[in-house]
């Protein structure tokens, strides 16, 4: 399938959803406090665009987003690299990962409030420690899977381990960090604006998605509040995948037998 006919249905599911939310609203089956048509919520959150207030709100989760997601990345790419190049370390580290890594990022809010308070901090916190997981152990399988022939012939020349990694285990492990990162930035987005519900830190998305949910009739902006969300998700998905396309288009070319231990192959662990 080519990338129009991609394109081509994806907005023909996305006016089939909208027709069909539509329909609904408007035939009465669903409360309109319950579910307002489609029709107004997407012209509210056009609206939305014009309000300044809120407009800072969306920069402040987007600046956590960043913060959370570079913190993550800086963390789990050197870690991952010495997980995978040292068995030793990976063996002794192996079982306090796997413990940690079931925590969902949620549970751990009333900890970092106690610790950090409700501060933005908080909220990198919490952004960095659920979407360290996915670059982690992209980069570690990502080191396995690269050419042990081309390993093995560095060797032969005399390049020692440093010059190993910098030569062909990072270049090759690089579209697979990236497909983490990609998968780590939607983690990332979700907590940010999950924790700004839950926890009420400071100003962005979630904190005027909470405000709606109290305000009287206030369902048409929870929802635009969500489809701000999405779009954010939606364009930030958009141009990780064009980046990453550019970047390792070798990777993406690859032979099928080759494709299936790719990249896109290493989306499951989170």
């Amino acid at each position: 399938m080519t990338r129009r006919q991609e394109l081509v249905l994806g907005v023909l599911g996305t006016v089939l959803a909208f027709g069909a939310c539509e329909t609904v609203a408007r035939a009465g089956f669903v409360r309109r406090s319950y579910l307002p048509p489609a029709s107004e919520v997407l012209v509210r959150a056009v609206r939305l665009a014009g309000d300044g207030a809120f407009l800072d709100g969306v920069g402040a989760t987007l600046r956590a987003w960043a913060l959370g997601l570079a913190l993550a990345c800086a963390i789990a790419v050197p870690l991952g690299l010495l997980l995978g190049t040292v068995p030793g370390l990976d063996a002794a580290l192996r079982a306090i990962v796997e413990f940690l890594r079931p925590l969902p990022s949620v549970a751990l809010i009333p900890l970092v409030s106690l610790l950090l308070g409700s501060s933005t901090s908080a909220e990198v916190t919490l952004i960095a420690y659920a979407s360290l997981w996915p670059v982690l152990f992209n980069t570690v399988y990502g080191l396995a899977e690269t050419d042990p022939l081309a390993k093995d012939t560095l060797r032969a020349f005399g390049f020692g381990r440093l010059a190993v990694l910098l030569r062909v285990e990072l270049p090759g492990t690089a579209p697979f960090i990236a497909a983490g990162v990609r998968i780590s930035a939607a983690v990332a987005l979700i907590l940010a604006v999950a924790s700004e519900i839950l926890s009420g830190f400071g100003e962005g998305l979630g904190i005027f998605i909470a405000q709606a949910e109290t305000a009287t009739d206030g369902t048409r902006d929870v929802l635009a509040g969500v489809v701000w969300a999405g779009t954010l998700g939606l364009v930030i998905n958009g141009v990780l995948v064009g980046a990453e396309r550019r970047l390792f288009r070798w990777a993406h070319e690859a032979p099928p037998a080759r494709r299936q231990s790719g990249p896109g192959r290493q989306e499951a662990p989170t």
